[in-house]
């Protein structure tokens, strides 16, 4: 049957699969991030406060957002190269309709109106942008990467023609005082995180759609040959993949209070960085919300530690760099170990 085809090579044993399994693929994750937590504790006095971790969970739901948004293209073997554009443009849409119905001082049901009009227009657009980069991966033959690196650029030429590359504001003090609520002591924005990156893990593991996706990326040629609309499935990866994007433009407006196109550019690389070190193929067909996740904790926990020694944080990006190149070489030797002292034996 075609359905029963092996892997192919660079999937099967793929050093990068040590991490993505549970519950002994995270140890190695959560050790380097328990180590580094002692670390700094013993370096800078009173890390450990309720300061650091507030300003972990302000910090960390932007980049978790985007890196949610990347994941699951990467789970099917693509790469969705417009998150950072998609989630820009979405965020602009959104503060220029409540900035225009709604100005500051508006109050009552007249702005709860306006900011729900604003949020509607901000999801349809990411589905409508979804919808298209995914045909055209699907139905085209283009390889994902040149489809949203185009989707990219087109949707970043617009937003900086249409606001001449400035920044919109103009909150209505009910979203601001909303978004920066804080229930039960924790920021609103990383109780979205956390409920975003639950509903990505449970349709990625728990779904049919989650498993085609995860076949896909295995195996394209064998899972066509499964019954399984892979067209279909690709439109709907990408949909996915912006409409967590426009999960990522709500934080980023609570976050700047404001707009831009500019606005977490140089995240979109540090997203893949995190997923890949998170025990993401990036050839497709494994990984984990979770890995993701303690990833992305690791990478704020180096960035929080860095910025207590003064170190810049264009330094700080090329430390991520580095950590994901030890990693990645440390996994590989690990793989090839076993396979030496059987050849011994």
């Amino acid at each position: 049957m075609a359905d029963a085809r092996p892997l192919p090579a660079a999937k099967q044993g793929s050093p990068l699969r040590l991490f993505a399994g549970l519950p002994g693929g995270h140890l190695g994750l959560v050790s380097l991030l328990v180590g580094l937590l002692l670390l700094f504790a013993f370096l800078v006095p009173g890390f450990l406060s309720v300061a650091t971790l507030n300003s972990f969970m302000y910090q960390l739901p932007l980049l978790g957002l985007l890196s949610l948004a990347m994941i699951v293209p990467l789970m099917s073997g693509g790469l969705n190269l417009a998150i950072i554009a998609t989630t820009s443009q979405s965020a602009l849409l959104m503060v220029w309709i409540m900035g225009t119905l709604a100005p500051p001082g508006t109050g009552g049901s007249s702005a709860f109106l306006v900011i729900l009009l604003a949020l509607a227009a901000g999801l349809l657009l990411c589905v409508l942008i979804g919808l298209l980069t995914g045909a055209l991966v699907a139905y085209t033959g283009v390889h994902p990467i040149l489809v949203t690196l185009g989707t990219k650029s087109l949707i970043d030429g617009v937003s900086i023609y249409l606001t001449r590359g400035m920044a919109l504001s103009g909150v209505p003090d009910a979203f601001a005082a909303a978004a920066a609520s804080t229930p039960l002591g924790v920021p609103l924005i990383f109780l979205l995180l956390v409920a975003v990156a639950v509903a990505v893990g449970v349709i990625l593991k728990h779904t049919p759609f989650g498993l085609a996706c995860a076949m896909i990326g295995s195996n394209p040629e064998a899972t066509r040959y499964s019954a399984v609309d892979t067209g279909r499935v690709l439109v709907g990866v990408y949909a996915l993949s912006s409409v967590v994007c426009f999960f990522a433009a709500l934080v980023m407006i609570a976050t700047f209070n404001s707009a831009s196109a500019d606005y977490a550019q140089s995240y979109l690389l540090v997203t893949i960085l995190a997923a890949v070190l998170g025990g993401v193929d990036p050839f497709g067909g494994f990984g984990t919300v979770t890995g993701l996740m303690i990833a992305l904790a690791i990478l704020q926990l180096l960035s929080s530690g860095l910025n207590q020694f003064g170190v810049s944080t264009y330094l700080t990006v090329a430390i991520w760099g580095a950590t994901l190149i030890l990693v990645v070489v440390a996994q590989t030797f690990a793989a090839r170990l076993p396979a030496r002292f059987r050849r011994r034996k």
